[in-house]
């Protein structure tokens, strides 16, 4: 990473930081930290010159606990921060820009669904089934923030699909988010591969039209209070 702009882990002890070697680092007298929360501002003052960004790591997401930059810069590039927020037509292209991302994650969100929807593949007989699953899948997996696999966009979208359903399925029907799993290397990856696999197989009884009883399915059970809204509705 460039020394202009480098990323270090919080430290215990104020205006210190823990660097790219592990060893606690004093920042420098004449910085100040710039807290996070506003990414205009944030990207501006990393572009402006060297800054040191402070990332907390919980699990496998990360966390910004702010930008130690020159106090100067800060304080400069916050007023004329502050200038453009209160010209008129700052606020309308920024509604505008607001808008546009709305109408785009709309749209993502059908096409997601339509995806889901054609990796369910159900048989006939199960439409209302798979319409009603597909929408619950997309409502949880394609809200911006929501950290899950239908954000990235490193695989296609049918990739995302199949990805987001396996995973709905196992918080849903599988009893996952109540196992206790040994805390050994690979286990839990073994588990999800093994639910995976038997959410495929249910799946597979939706596919092929074949009858089974609703009573003994966790699919099922889980759709039926959103197929007896549509039902009403």
């Amino acid at each position: 990473m460039s020394i202009y702009a480098r990323e270090v882990r919080p430290a215990p002890m104020p205006r210190h930081v823990i660097n790219e070697r592990a060893a606690l680092e004093r920042v420098p007298d004449d910085w100040d930290l710039l807290p996070p929360g506003d990414a205009a501002l944030s990207r501006r003052i990393k572009e402006d010159g060297p800054t040191i960004t402070v990332i907390e790591m919980k699990g496998r997401k990360r966390f910004s606990r702010g930008i130690w930059a020159p106090a100067n810069r800060i304080a400069a590039l916050r007023a004329e921060r502050q200038v453009e927020l209160q010209d008129p037509s700052y606020q309308k292209r920024l509604d505008a820009g607001r808008a546009r991302r709305a109408a785009a994650e709309e749209d993502y969100a059908v096409d997601f669904t339509t995806a889901v929807f054609r990796y369910l593949a159900f048989h006939a007989r199960h439409e209302a089934a798979a319409r009603a699953l597909a929408g619950l899948i997309a409502a949880h997996a394609t809200p911006v923030g929501s950290g899950t696999v239908a954000r990235t966009k490193r695989i296609p979208v049918e990739a995302r699909a199949e990805a987001a359903t396996i995973a709905w399925l196992r918080h849903q029907t599988t009893g996952y988010d109540d196992m206790v799993i040994p805390r050994e290397k690979g286990r839990r990856r073994e588990v999800r591969r093994m639910l995976a696999q038997r959410s495929v197989r249910l799946l597979e009884k939706y596919r092929s039209g074949a009858p089974f009883d609703p009573a003994q399915c966790p699919l099922h059970t889980a759709l039926a209070p959103h197929l007896a809204v549509r039902t009403i509705g």
